[in-house]
C-alpha cells in the first residue's frame, strides 16, 4: 500500500515584503493589475497550506520620500507622502485578494479609520490566528523609517519565524550589481554582520540591525516566477537566507 506523504510548510507565521517596484511589474510605476493579482494568488497558494500571512508593502512605485527630499521637500513631509502610497497598494493587493477568496484585512499606522483598522498588535496576531492575511500599511508611522524597518518590526511584534523579501528584478543578493558587473555572484547563505560590512543594500542599515537583534531569518527571492512564495515556504533553497549566523 502505497503511503502519500503530505508536505508541511517548513515555516507557520511569515511576514512577506513586497516592494512597491514589485507592484508596478515592468512598467515601473504605478499600479500593475496583473502583477497584484499574482502575487495575491501566490499568497492564496501558501494560505491555503495553513500559513499564517502578514504582508508589508513598499510604496515606492508611487512615491520615494528620499528621491522627494532630494529635490527639496522636507524628509519628514517626503517621508509622510510615502507612507500614504502604501496604503494606496495595500488596498490594491487587499482587493486582489479579496477577489479570490482570500480574506484580507489593512491595518494602518496612521489612523485612518474609514478606510483601514489603525494597527493594533493583538487584533492583528487575532487575524493571521483566524486564517486573514493580514497587510500592514503606512510603514512604521514614522519619517525616517523605511517599509524594510517597518517588515523587521512587525515580524518581531507578531513573532514571525521569517521574513521573505520579494524583489522583481533580481533571485537573490549579489556580491555587486547583476545587471552593470559580469562578474557579480550570488550569494546562498549570508550573515547580518556580511550585510552591513559589505554594504550589499540587501535592506537598509536600521532594518538590518533590528533583525540581527532579535534573530529573524530574511529570505530574499524573485516574486517574478509564479510559485515561488510556496517553494520558499516550503523550505526549498531559492534566492538567498540571510541570518545571524552561517551555522
Amino acid at each position: 500500500m502505497e503511503v502519500i506523504r503530505l508536505e508541511r510548510p517548513r515555516y507557520t507565521r511569515i511576514v512577506l515584503k513586497v516592494s512597491g517596484e514589485s507592484l508596478a511589474g515592468q512598467t515601473g510605476y504605478g499600479i500593475d493589475a496583473e502583477m497584484v493579482s499574482s502575487i495575491a494568488e501566490q499568497v492564496k497558494e501558501v494560505v491555503e497550506m495553513k500559513v499564517q500571512v502578514a504582508i508589508v508593502v513598499g510604496g515606492g512605485n508611487i512615491w520615494r520620500g528620499i528621491a522627494g527630499s532630494a529635490k527639496g521637500i522636507d524628509r519628514a513631509t517626503a517621508d509622510y507622502m510615502g507612507m500614504l502610497a502604501t496604503v494606496m497598494n495595500s488596498l490594491a493587493l487587499q482587493d486582489a485578494l479579496e477577489k479570490i477568496g482570500v480574506p484580507t484585512r489593512v491595518q494602518t499606522s496612521i489612523a485612518m479609520q474609514q478606510i483601514a483598522e489603525p494597527y493594533i498588535r493583538r487584533r492583528a496576531i487575532r487575524h493571521l490566528e483566524k486564517g486573514r492575511v493580514v497587510i500592514f500599511a503606512a510603514g512604521t508611522g514614522n519619517p525616517f523609517f523605511s517599509t524594510d524597518t517597518t517588515a523587521a518590526l512587525r515580524a518581531a511584534e507578531i513573532e514571525a519565524e521569517v521574513i521573505l523579501m520579494a524583489k522583481n528584478k533580481v533571485d537573490g543578493v549579489y556580491s555587486a550589481d547583476p545587471f552593470k558587473d559580469a562578474n557579480a555572484r550570488k550569494y546562498d547563505e549570508l550573515t547580518y554582520l556580511d550585510v552591513l560590512n559589505q554594504n550589499l543594500g540587501v535592506m537598509d542599515s536600521t532594518a538590518s540591525s533590528l533583525c540581527m537583534d532579535n534573530n529573524i531569518p530574511l529570505i530574499v527571492f524573485s516574486i517574478t516566477e509564479k510559485g515561488n512564495i510556496k517553494r520558499v515556504v516550503m523550505g526549498e533553497k531559492i534566492g538567498t537566507i540571510v541570518k545571524g549566523s552561517v551555522k
